[in-house]
């Protein structure tokens, strides 16, 4: 992966959630949300690391949108851990600021990206 901020912030991520997800199964016996928090927090990086050698800047596009999508899923299964009790708002508090961290990121890359597809349809079609 390139050294971009968001690619090396969602591969830190990543980490975090694998070790969350072994935490909550085997000292919480929390099985079903972990799993779903497993596969949304996991495949941020992976979408980021398929946009990066995007066939298109489109693609490029679609994929972040993807990678912000997952990452507010991912929010979400952190949210119903922290209200079922799972985590701990301390232990909540640490990951759910990363992971903001990681939508802020991709909000900002989605939104410069469209704005330059525009300008560049402008051009071309103005």
């Amino acid at each position: 992966m390139s050294k971009s901020l968001v690619g090396t912030k969602s591969i830190a991520f990543a980490i975090r959630i694998i070790n969350l997800y072994e935490f909550l199964c085997q000292h919480q016996k929390e099985f079903v949300l972990s799993k779903q928090l497993l596969r949304s927090g996991t495949s941020i990086g992976a979408l980021i690391r398929e946009a990066e050698h995007g066939q298109s800047k489109a693609d490029f596009l679609n994929k972040m949108n993807i990678a912000l999508k997952e990452a507010n899923e991912c929010d979400y299964w952190l949210l119903l851990l922290r209200e079922g009790v799972y985590l701990q708002t301390s232990e909540y508090n640490s990951i759910q600021k990363d992971c903001d961290e990681l939508i802020k990121l991709l909000v900002a890359i989605v939104k410069t990206t469209k704005s330059n597809l525009k300008k560049v349809a402008n051009r071309v079609h103005g």
